[in-house]
């Protein structure tokens, strides 16, 4: 069979959780040219987006270059179903960036949410946000992206395909998709895959993340023990009375960016603990 996408592997080396974006956390595909050039054609000006905004409907045109979501649009356009027997699986995410539960259609979709709440910047997330209609040789076609991303640098919509499995009508959607995307000064991806090793190290961490009391004060004492230098994570937990504890508050502060380990390596006792230095 034909590809239509291309993988875009990781880049080799280490991966510092501490300046990891979702860019180096996610593997993207490349669309075929062929595929590319039949989605850009004809005009954008019969190109729709159409927004589920408080209950109604909001249609608007792509070449209006929208500059974000209108307002009131939290609510997907498509509902999300769960059925006895079915294949992939659907749930709610809980993000601590936007301090809300968001849907997702499949364990990928997920771990992209994951990825999402881990990076800094993330303002908002909708889910299933809006339906493109567009035209494509000649033919009246309907895509609905995974997900819609506010930054603090703009918008990001995002297709999430492990692997890079595809038709090429679905090819052609995710083509179009992208080119709406520019044509309204957001960005897109489509999300293949992840860097080896960061999902293990997130999934992990990311257990953690929510506000945590510490009447203890293990985090002022774990970041204290590590500001000598790179400790394993064995020692550093082991410099306080309760090491059981102090590894959660370990895994909150990984998370939150304030300890640095590599997301290339599985985190494990041996793994080498970071302090950040903070530049005057």
């Amino acid at each position: 069979m034909e590809s239509w996408l291309r993988v875009e592997p990781a880049a080799p080396g280490a991966l510092w959780s501490h300046t990891a974006g979702l860019r180096d956390l996610v593997a993207p595909c490349v669309i075929n040219p062929e595929i590319e050039d039949e989605a850009g054609a004809p005009s954008l000006r019969n190109w729709m987006l159409r927004w589920a905004v408080d209950g109604t409907e909001v249609v608007v045109p792509v070449a209006a270059h929208v500059l974000g979501p209108p307002s009131g649009a939290t609510a997907a356009v498509r509902r999300f179903s769960w059925r006895a027997g079915q294949r992939h699986r659907p749930g709610l995410g809980y993000s601590t960036s936007t301090g809300r539960l968001h849907g997702f259609e499949s364990l990928a979709e997920r771990r992209f949410l994951l990825m999402l709440d881990f990076v800094p910047g993330t303002r908002e997330v909708l889910s299933q946000p809006f339906t493109l209609r567009f035209t494509a040789a000649g033919r009246r076609m309907e895509h609905v992206p995974d997900f819609a991303v506010l930054l603090d640098d703009g918008v990001l919509v995002a297709d999430v395909r492990p692997g890079g499995r595809g038709k090429r009508t679905d090819v052609v959607k995710f083509a179009a998709t992208a080119r709406a995307a520019r044509a309204t000064g957001w960005s897109y991806v489509m999300v293949a895959g992840w860097h080896p090793g960061a999902v293990d190290v997130l999934e992990a961490s990311g257990r953690c993340r929510r506000p945590l009391q510490d009447p203890l004060g293990f985090q002022d004492r774990l970041l204290a023990a590590a500001s000598a230098g790179p400790t394993r994570l064995s020692a550093l937990v082991a410099t306080t009375e309760v090491p059981a504890m102090a590894r959660t508050h370990l895994l909150h502060l990984i998370w939150h960016r304030r300890l640095a380990v590599d997301l290339s390596h599985p985190l494990t006792d041996a793994s080498w603990i970071h302090p950040i230095r903070v530049r005057s």
